[in-house]
């Protein structure tokens, strides 16, 4: 099984407007996401150099709005609402564009619950319907430890990859 932390950091400047991110055994979900659609992305777009590509792959999302979600607990145990949901496809939006907003480039999840686990499986980007199901997951979380990482999310000064890519200097 994998182990996630949840994480609030600021939108912005200003460090009230939280946004969620995740780290998935201590990788950022958003690092997964820019693995997954390298390929899909070097078949649209023109040569670019490899620090612009990783730039761009990286930046493609960005996490959610705290205002958004509602219920934190029901949107990551895969019942978002209504205006999050996809009845189509049975996905759950876990991270959002890096604009700002989430449903401009959305990274949709199927999140399935047992007693025992919490699985999110079938990553999509729905406005590249041809790219299908992403080259992600499924990842697979004790349920008990899934929620209490929901409950206590990691509060950071900033965004994490913002902070990696200032190191790299």
């Amino acid at each position: 099984m994998q182990c996630i932390e949840f994480l609030n950091y600021p939108i912005s400047e200003q460090p009230s407007d939280l946004q969620w991110g995740f780290r998935i055994d201590g990788t950022d979900l958003r690092v997964y996401a820019a693995e997954a659609t390298r390929g899909l992305w070097r078949q649209e777009s023109e040569d670019e150099g490899p620090e612009e590509e990783e730039r761009f792959l990286l930046a493609q999302h960005g996490g959610l709005s705290l205002s958004e979600t509602g219920d934190p607990v029901r949107h990551f145990l895969g019942d978002p609402v209504p205006g999050f949901a996809d009845p189509s496809t049975g996905t759950t939006p876990v991270l959002g564009c890096s604009c700002g907003l989430w449903g401009c480039w959305p990274l949709l999840t199927v999140i399935t619950t047992t007693p025992e686990t919490v699985t999110w499986s079938s990553f999509r980007q729905p406005f590249r319907k041809e790219w299908g199901e992403l080259a992600m997951g499924p990842y697979v979380f004790a349920r008990p430890a899934y929620e209490a990482a929901l409950a206590e999310p990691v509060r950071l000064a900033a965004d994490p990859l913002r902070t990696l890519g200032e190191k790299k200097r």
